[in-house]
């Protein structure tokens, strides 16, 4: 790989590792404190309060595994598979907008989804069980 594409990778998964690892722990404020805005989100998709508690440890764990180097695939994952879920149900129940929001939740849960599916595609063939489809062919 050319040396310049190879540090604009680099920078390009620290910035997403950091981005959305910092969303998600910004945001477990307002789950574990029970904002009246998360409140209203899990009673609208009929999850509250064991979703909000719940969603909140998951993103919690996912969080603190994007700053570990060996197990960043994992935080990704668990990120990824939240997020999938919060953009679900703004899209099917929530709306794009929650209670006036102008939809700052949607995209930062976009956000976080993009930058964990990155993280993914870049640590790719350490993925368990598939990762050795994506390792080099030997001739």
């Amino acid at each position: 790989m050319h040396k310049t594409k190879e540090t604009s990778m680099k920078a390009i998964y620290q910035i997403c590792r950091a981005l959305a690892a910092i969303i998600l722990l910004q945001t477990l404020y307002f789950k574990f404190s029970g904002a009246p805005e998360s409140v209203y989100i899990f009673t609208k998709v009929g999850a509250e309060p064991v979703g909000r508690i719940g969603s909140g440890i998951v993103e919690l764990i996912a969080a603190v595994l994007l700053f570990v180097p060996r197990f960043n695939w994992l935080g990704a994952g668990l990120a990824a598979g939240v997020m999938l879920g919060a953009i679900g149900s703004h899209l099917t129940v929530l709306g794009i907008e929650v209670m006036g929001d102008g939809g700052l939740l949607f995209s930062l849960a976009c956000v976080v989804f993009v930058c964990a599916m990155f993280i993914l595609w870049v640590r790719k063939s350490e993925l368990p069980v598939i990762g050795r489809m994506f390792e080099p062919r030997r001739a």
